[in-house]
């Protein structure tokens, strides 16, 4: 097992299938000579040349346009955008296209692309720069969603993208870019979709965590055990179409509990969707109604103690937990915590986050 960054384990990614399949090409803003915004092509560009790592210009709809293109006539492209909020400048091309060629061919044609694209908030980037949009891409048909939430899986999940036949949203969190973890460079590492991942067994309450909220989720797994007796099972579903829902079932069958936890907006998000499956598919199990947790239904703010309360933390998840098991939630600690290797500092308070899928007697 080697330590290293998620940005190293996506670089890692790139360069395997570079090295395995001369069809991958990368394209987008300043991943060449710069090395991309967040440094995950740095040096790529040096080793395979530019007519494989082609820089591109600032235009998000005609890059993701060309890479649909070089799909089509064989080629596997990586296209990385800035940032997701940049995608929606793309959005005719990932929906009315790379979605739907396929089907709009009778099957003559695919298109095995990968769009990467870093979301999150935590950088006071304001709302133009830092929402989480995976739900957008999650309602296409046609499309793939995978949301890494350790290096490991981003160095696994990359690799099976690249090599799909399906177009990708490859969905990267800014904060997560400088996280370690191991990752096993001796195995070929390749990540199904569709499988998610037990993070931390548990037989009180499941807490299911979408991108970066896995390892929030798990941290405060941690705080509700030591400070609450509570035993939490935490799951990442890694990839979010396909969804790995028979995992979730399971554990919602031996907890009779669940919350869901993301950083993006309550209204039609991805913890709506996965409220809805669960409470149709396992409404027996359940013992009290499934809760939310997600970012505040507002534009992320640019003030730094506004958008640490806009986005959740330990303390809502611990919160929300306490309040399904019918317990004083008024017990959960919202004292500071430290932060974390490579993640930015937050008060982790954040009131409000707790959404309307709460039993009305937490009101």
């Amino acid at each position: 097992m080697t330590e290293m960054r998620y940005r190293d384990a996506l670089k890692l990614a790139l360069r395997e299938e570079m090295e395995r399949d001369e069809r991958v090409v990368l394209m987008g803003e300043d991943i060449g000579v710069f090395g991309g915004a967040f440094k995950v092509t740095e040096g790529l560009l040096a080793q395979f040349g530019e007519r494989r790592v082609r820089d591109t210009p600032i235009s998000e709809n005609t890059i993701v346009g060309v890479g649909i293109g070089a799909a089509m006539v064989g080629l596997r492209p990586v296209v990385e955008l800035m940032t997701v909020n940049f995608a929606l400048l793309a959005f005719d091309q990932i929906v009315n296209h790379a979605a739907h060629i396929h089907y709009m061919f009778g099957g003559q044609a695919r298109v095995p692309l990968v769009v990467r694209m870093p979301q999150g908030a935590g950088h006071q980037l304001g709302p133009t720069h830092s929402h989480c949009f995976e739900a957008m891409f999650l309602h296409v048909p046609g499309l793939l969603v995978a949301a890494p939430a350790t290096p490991a899986d981003a160095r696994g999940l990359l690799k099976a993208a690249v090599r799909d036949e399906n177009p990708v949203v490859f969905v990267e969190h800014e904060s997560l870019y400088g996280v370690r973890g191991e990752v096993d460079e001796t195995e070929e590492g390749v990540t199904d979709f569709g499988c998610a991942r037990v993070a931390r067994e548990g037989s009180d309450v499941t807490i299911v965590g979408v991108s970066r909220m896995a390892l929030t989720a798990e941290r405060a797994a941690d705080q509700l055990a030591a400070e609450h007796g509570v035993d939490a099972e935490v799951i990442d579903p890694r990839t979010l179409r396909p969804l790995d829902l028979d995992t979730i079932l399971a554990s919602v069958a031996k907890t009779n509990r669940c919350i869901i936890v993301e950083e993006g907006w309550p209204h039609g998000g991805v913890g709506a969707n996965f409220v809805a499956l669960i409470s149709e598919q396992a409404f027996d199990d359940l013992d009290a109604p499934v809760a939310r947790v997600s970012g505040a239904d507002v534009p992320m703010p640019y003030s730094k103690p506004l958008e640490d309360i806009a986005f959740p933390h330990e303390s809502d998840i611990v919160r929300a937990a306490l309040l399904v098991l019918g317990r004083d939630s008024s017990a959960a600690s919202i004292a500071p915590t430290p932060a974390h290797d490579g993640e930015r500092d937050a008060h982790r308070v954040a009131p409000g986050a707790i959404q309307e899928a709460m039993p009305r007697a937490s009101r």
